[in-house]
């Protein structure tokens, strides 16, 4: 078997495990049960007012692979995650590069960024070379040109030496749903 279908069964198994352990009401509301879904497989701190939809939305690609210009889950980068992720989860269309996507936000400090806000990055150049989506808890999602769709820890040394900005969408922009 591939190391997905092995991972899937234990995940299914650890969450049939821990279903059984605990009362639930059978009314219980199926976004709670997603948001503690996301919570174990991806590692991030989905709360109350955390966006389902995109945490779906990362979780359906991941593992996609990198392919630069892509925009399919056939191969997609990181300025195209963005640009699909933006368009399905809020509605709304960004630029279809790193450095036209940062023209369109209000920077934020990296201790004010929300889920959903973009993260910028100047990885061995002077310019902006890479995007991500930020889901909480020092985590984003992004397409790595090593690894495909992949969510990353903004902690770890690589991210901390490459980090430029973190921005917020203006407002102006954001189709209101």
């Amino acid at each position: 078997m591939g190391k997905k279908v092995i991972v899937a069964i234990l995940i299914v198994l650890t969450y049939v495990s821990t279903q059984a352990q605990t009362t639930r009401k059978t009314t219980e509301d199926p976004d709670n049960l997603a948001k503690d879904y996301f919570s174990q497989i991806m590692g991030v701190a989905v709360s109350a007012t955390s966006n389902v939809k995109l945490y779906q939305f990362v979780y359906d690609w991941l593992g996609t692979p990198y392919r630069l210009g892509g925009d399919t889950k056939r191969g997609i980068d990181c300025s195209g995650f963005a640009f699909e992720l933006y368009e399905k989860v809020f509605n709304t269309v960004i630029g279809n590069n790193s450095r036209n996507i940062f023209s369109m936000v209000n920077p934020v400090s990296k201790d004010e960024l929300q889920e959903g806000d973009l993260v910028f990055f100047k990885i061995r150049s002077r310019a902006i070379s890479h995007v991500g989506v930020y889901l909480g808890n020092n985590k984003f999602a992004h397409a790595s040109s090593s690894r495909g769709v992949m969510i990353s820890n903004l902690n770890e040394s690589y991210w901390q030496r490459y980090y430029y900005k973190g921005g917020r969408l203006i407002e102006s922009l954001r189709e209101k749903l």
